[in-house]
């Protein structure tokens, strides 16, 4: 049976959570907000929970809330710079160099 997903914004931590049904951490994106622009500084998915698409989750919840807020997102995470290489559909959210 596949776990089910929850992913919340442990603002008290700076950082996006993903929860499996029973309350057990199973990753985690490291954040540092600034005045309009989220910095998204480290991905890890905890070993036993790899492959069942968790750090997706993490980043399309992020970055749609970063939407919602209105926040450019600077990727200085590796699997996030991968991930919006992927997902063109958030690439209106980048923040260039020189904004």
């Amino acid at each position: 049976m596949e776990n089910e997903i929850s992913v919340v914004d442990a603002k008290d931590r700076s950082r996006y959570e993903a929860v499996d049904s029973e309350g057990n951490l199973m990753g985690f994106v490291d954040y540092r907000l600034h005045p309009g622009v989220i910095s998204f500084l480290h991905a890890e998915t905890l070993p036993e929970f790899r492959g069942q698409g968790v750090a997706g989750r993490i980043a399309t919840q992020s970055l749609d809330d970063a939407r919602a807020f209105g926040l450019r997102v600077k990727p200085l995470c590796p699997f996030y710079i991968d991930f919006l290489a992927d997902h063109t559909e958030y690439a209106d959210l980048v923040k260039r160099e020189g904004e």
